[in-house]
């Protein structure tokens, strides 16, 4: 069954919708009665005009997509060539057979790199897809989406009909967080609860609703193709959010007004996709949930409220980089690594423990988080409102259009949904207050823990002491540490082997000599190795792929190709690694190089300066300093985040030497400092002349250095 959706039907449903008498809706002073007359109309105009349609597909031998009907027309020509020489023998016969067959094959070819470019380039920002579609080049199978034919409960019961295994899946997804949160002991000082949490006096107003505040928020959701338990998708949205706004505004301010979120809007669809392991297995699978379009809407309305009042009242902790404006990953790297790295410069030791939380958002106790958010200041309607959020909440398992039981989600915040990110980083808030000889950085529930100090053996009892106070924090907030998955290293330049061990409960927390933070693995020489490594080995599959469809795609979707798979491995937090002894980087710019060849149909030994320049691409050096560049020109005009900006500080000085816009240099003294952002973009900033440094926009300055580096570039020449 699909979906008969044309151009034709959408405009016939907007002419239904826009002169569509919403008085039913208007009636109603409750908002979910409100929503279920609303959502009634809109599913039965969207049924009438793009009804579901079953398609008997014809088995017969489809051609290629790029193999248009002329190129049809043409192989039956070059067919009747060939039996014609066949028939006649003759040279002139041969001739414009092979000549004609010839043409043919360059214009397949030609058509074949014309269809895969048109994809890629749509397809460009969605990575998943641009794999698929580059696997269906090289012919590689995708992994099997399918189920299997059974699937084993308690190693003995096996289900082997898709209703039960639907109903199976469905419970163990809404337990599975309960269930933790059963087995985490009750804490002995539940009093402390709200100990770390200082009680705000103002309390949150929800203002009302514009109708161009929605039909803007809509817009910036993604055009995705996924439905929810309704039939509704994203795109389907966009394309009538302006003939049904006036109702729906109705409906978000009636929300807003009465503290009540409508119920339709609280049931989630809820799709299995195995992880890894047995797939026969429900433990080896992982949820994704499908909200209500409209619901989406509606919490971004209130997350844009909530972000404005937690901004103002500053709220959140300088050490969440989570979900929040003006910070990102690669901040809270920084963070954790100038820290280190400051520890390592003043011939300290740095204890890092990175602290591993089962199933974090699962767990969520929402008793517990609205007596948070009721300190955060979030009361009346603003409480009511969050309370009827969270609660009678249900799911359902589909496969293969085969729908589950619903069942109520009792814990946890919405896994999907736009206001749960937001939920939890105000749930886990407080751990930055708990130690006070811990420092913290947290990206949501990515929690890393370090203090520094001379002595080693004081700083592992400290780190001992300090975390078993945490695991009680953890117990009272009914989050479940996985110690066994806790990892601890310990950074510094001297040898450490016979040093004491961490336990948390009577638990030892393994010393590992690297580790994975978002996305980054930290070494505790920081010499930036493992994750090079890494890197290297990301890359060099990709080039792979770049090689083996060099023959099929051109030089503009090779590059697309480049940009979507290789770059993001080679840039991401490059400004913070990129600085690492030359001698461990030249593989990932010769790795580059090669890339950068493949995409110019060049053979290996050619000069790649005019290949970069024809590319109007940056060399891997140069990228480097262009990620560093960008974060001094935010530091210059006051763009990063309190915890990032104060690592910069402007000179003060009543003379002009070298420019203005110059920042103050950090005496240092290892290798390993000189190598940070907060020394070495300091450096590049300030031998950077006024032109660049006084852009007047952030695009500018990134074009200006860009074309600089490729002046540079053809200056070579």
């Amino acid at each position: 069954m699909i979906r008969h959706r044309t151009t034709r039907a959408i405009a016939a449903l907007q002419v239904d919708l826009k002169e569509h008498n919403w008085n039913e809706v208007f009636a109603n002073e409750d908002s979910s009665s409100a929503y279920d007359a609303f959502l009634s109309t809109v599913i039965l105009l969207y049924e009438k005009h793009c009804p579901l349609m079953k398609i008997t597909r014809k088995h017969h031998r489809s051609n290629k997509p790029w193999i248009t009907k002329g190129i049809e027309d043409a192989c039956k020509m070059k067919n009747n060539l060939y039996k014609r020489f066949i028939k006649l023998r003759t040279k002139d016969a041969e001739i414009k057979y092979k000549l004609y067959k010839n043409r043919l094959v360059n214009i397949i070819r030609t058509s074949k790199k014309e269809y895969y470019h048109t994809l890629l380039e749509q397809n460009r920002s969605n990575t998943q897809e641009t794999w698929r579609i580059l696997n269906s080049i090289i012919k590689k199978g995708s992994k099997n989406k399918n189920y299997p034919d059974y699937f084993k409960k308690d190693k003995d019961i096996v289900l082997d009909k898709t209703k039960d295994i639907v109903n199976e899946f469905n419970d163990f997804f809404v337990n599975v967080g309960f269930n933790l949160a059963k087995e985490i002991p009750e804490s002995r000082n539940n009093n402390d609860l709200n100990k770390h949490i200082t009680q705000n006096v103002s309390s949150m107003f929800i203002g009302a609703v514009t109708h161009r505040e929605i039909i803007n928020i809509v817009k910036t959701f993604k055009n995705k193709k996924s439905t929810d338990c309704f039939g509704i998708d994203m795109k389907l949205v966009k394309s009538i959010i302006e003939y049904i706004v006036q109702p729906f505004a109705y409906i978000c301010n009636l929300s807003f007004r009465t503290g009540v979120f409508p119920s339709q809007m609280k049931i989630a669809k809820v799709i299995p996709i195995h992880k890894n392991g047995e797939r026969c297995q429900f433990t080896n699978y992982r949820p994704i949930s499908l909200l209500p379009q409209f619901s989406k809407i509606l919490e971004k309305l209130f997350v844009n409220r909530l972000d404005k009042y937690i901004e103002k009242h500053n709220l959140l902790s300088d050490y969440q980089y989570g979900f929040r404006v003006k910070r990102s990953t690669s901040m809270a790297v920084m963070e954790l690594v100038e820290g280190i790295s400051n520890a390592i410069d003043n011939k300290e030791y740095t204890v890092g423990v990175f602290i591993d939380l089962q199933k974090a958002f699962d767990t969520i106790d929402h008793s517990i988080l609205m007596n948070k958010l009721e300190r955060y200041g979030i009361r009346g309607i603003a409480y009511k409102w969050m309370k009827s959020y969270l609660d009678d909440r249900y799911q359902y398992v589909e496969i293969n259009n085969v729908k589950s039981n619903q069942l109520k989600v009792t814990c946890g915040v919405p896994q999907g949904s736009v206001l749960g990110p937001k939920l939890f980083i105000l749930y886990i808030n407080d751990i930055c207050s708990v130690s006070k000889l811990l420092k913290c950085v947290l990206f949501a529930d990515d929690t890393t823990l370090y203090c520094s100090g001379k002595d080693l053996e004081q700083l592992l009892t400290t780190a001992e002491k300090e975390l078993n106070i945490l695991k009680n924090w953890f117990d009272v907030n009914k989050l479940s540490l996985n110690i066994k998955k806790t990892k601890l290293i310990i950074f510094g330049t001297r040898q450490m082997k016979n040093v004491s061990k961490i336990r948390v409960n009577g638990i030892e927390i393994e010393r590992v000599y690297e580790n994975k933070f978002l996305g980054v693995i930290i070494d505790d020489k920081l010499s930036w190795k493992p994750h090079i490594n890494h890197v290297t080995t990301k890359m060099s599959k990709t080039i792979a792929i770049l090689y083996k469809t060099k023959h099929v795609l051109n030089k503009k979707s090779l590059y697309t190709l480049y940009c979507s798979l290789l770059l993001p491995y080679m840039t991401y937090c490059l400004e913070i690694w990129g600085n690492a002894y030359k001698t461990n980087t030249l593989p990932i710019f010769k790795l580059q190089k090669r890339a950068i060849r493949i995409i110019n149909q060049s053979n290996y030994i050619e000069p790649t300066n005019i290949l970069f320049i024809n590319l109007n691409t940056l060399k891997f050096y140069d990228l480097v300093e262009y990620k560093m560049a960008q974060i001094m020109y935010k530091a210059q005009n006051n763009l990063l985040c309190r915890r990032t900006q104060k690592l910069f500080k402007v000179r003060e000085s009543q003379y002009d030497l070298r420019g203005t816009d110059v920042f103050k240099k950090n005496k240092i003294r290892t290798n390993i400092k000189q190598r940070c952002v907060s020394v070495r973009g300091v450096n590049l900033w300030n031998s950077y002349d006024s032109d660049l440094k006084r852009c007047s926009s952030f695009s500018l300055f990134k074009n200006m250095f860009k074309n600089r580096v490729l002046e540079k570039y053809i200056n070579q020449e």
